[in-house]
């Protein structure tokens, strides 16, 4: 598929505080920004896949209140307490929060991440922004654009010349900077420094209030129309009927690494891609765990496998079969609907690259999945009849293509054997 023409585009998505582990609620963007790349790559274009490190402001200094106990702390749990007998000597409440955040990004939130098959290009801290002036340098720019205004104190962005609903906060009365300031700077970086084409954002649906002002910010850097923001819902997870609570500060939050301790990557990739972005995610550990066809992601694996089985019985080598040479003798009920679902797979990626709806990815392997059993059910593919046997191995064979392709761009394993 050529559709991109090479264009550059960064997905940027998870981006989690470094100041506990990944919880199901915000590891819910991993699946669905690494899928939404994988997308844009099968259609041709340069994608890179990005983490946003929070490593410098006040929730590090928290994180070191926390970690050393004392009466400011905010984030509590196993990890904490874990933290908090490693932390030695150290009493500066930033840098104790410096050297846990590093802990937390490199022993559990990057160790999360490689169990959910997700492999970033880039992970970018924003302490480099303040480190190497890049937000003081932002600023200025916007300064000397009259951009920006002094009141009571603070200095604030004509954000409302841009669309926005009011004017943005860039650097409070007391003299700290908001996230705003480094998020603009940060996408200077992007645009300027990495030459993206288009940048999608990932985030939560909490950070629904930030939008705007980004945009403004991005708008008056001089790239605006280049920046989508995709909100993703809550996550809810229910067992035997009954909600299980998560709160990262009272650490009775679920860890993504909870769930992923009881359910296979795969099954928790497709559910959390099944639902769309803007609608709140009810995962269902029980049907998770079931192992039989109600569960989704074992009734898409079995088609594969089974198709797998039959071109293994033929004795097909389905990597030379490149044209469906035979298929006008194919003319029953069953075989023209798989043919027309086959024939989708190129829609399903040009829509999601309109609107990013990725939970249309695992709907279309169900359906593909469907398709191929009636087809089988229905049809004797290993015929007598020549020509009708080599019509219905073809058909097969794209199957296959179609269901591995899908399965691959989702980040899911196509098994030849079940």
């Amino acid at each position: 598929m050529k559709m991109g023409k090479g264009e550059k585009v960064q997905v940027e998505f998870i981006s989690a505080n470094p100041t506990g582990p990944l919880t199901i609620g915000n590891a819910r963007g991993g699946p669905f920004g690494d899928t939404l790349a994988n997308v844009f790559k099968k259609a041709g274009y340069r994608v890179e896949k990005a983490y946003y490190i929070n490593d410098y402001g006040k929730q590090i200094i928290a994180l070191g209140h926390s970690v050393l106990k004392d009466d400011k702390a905010r984030y509590s749990g196993e990890y904490i307490d874990f933290l908090h007998n490693r932390v030695g000597e150290k009493k500066d409440p930033y840098e104790v929060g410096k050297w846990a955040s590093h802990i937390i990004l490199e022993e559990m939130i990057k160790a999360t991440v490689l169990k959910l098959n997700i492999h970033y290009d880039e992970w970018f801290s924003e302490a480099w922004l303040y480190e190497n002036k890049r937000v003081d340098k932002v600023i200025e720019y916007l300064r000397k654009k009259d951009l920006v205004y002094e009141s009571e104190g603070a200095l604030f962005f004509k954000a409302k010349q841009f669309g926005d609903i009011r004017d943005r906060v860039l650097v409070k009365s007391d003299k700290d900077k908001t996230y705003l300031a480094g998020d603009i700077a940060y996408h200077e970086y992007k645009f300027k420094d990495k030459k993206f084409d288009k940048v999608i954002n990932v985030w939560g649906a909490d950070h629904q209030g930030d939008v705007k002002g980004l945009e403004a910010g991005v708008e008056a850097l001089s790239f605006g129309g280049k920046l989508d923001t995709v909100l993703l819902q809550f996550v809810t997870l229910f067992k035997e009927g009954e909600q299980v609570k998560m709160s990262k500060r009272e650490g009775t939050y679920v860890s993504m690494d909870d769930l992923l301790n009881d359910v296979p990557v795969d099954v928790v990739r497709f559910f959390f891609l099944q639902k769309s972005f803007n609608t709140h995610l009810n995962f269902n550990l029980d049907l998770a765990l079931t192992e039989s066809d109600n569960n989704p992601v074992y009734y898409v694996k079995y088609a594969h496998a089974r198709i797998c089985s039959v071109l293994r019985n033929a004795n097909v080598d389905a990597t030379k079969i490149r044209k469906a040479k035979h298929i006008k003798y194919l003319d029953k009920e069953a075989e023209i609907d798989l043919i027309k679902e086959i024939a989708k797979f190129e829609e399903i990626i040009e829509d999601t690259i309109k609107d990013y709806g990725v939970h249309r990815l695992p709907q279309y392997a169900i359906d593909l999945a469907s398709a191929f059993h009636k087809f089988y059910s229905d049809s004797r593919i290993l015929d007598k009849d020549k020509k009708l046997r080599k019509a219905r191995i073809e058909l097969t064979v794209a199957t296959k293509f179609a269901l591995s392709n899908i399965l691959n761009i989702m980040g899911i394993k196509a098994p030849e054997r079940m």
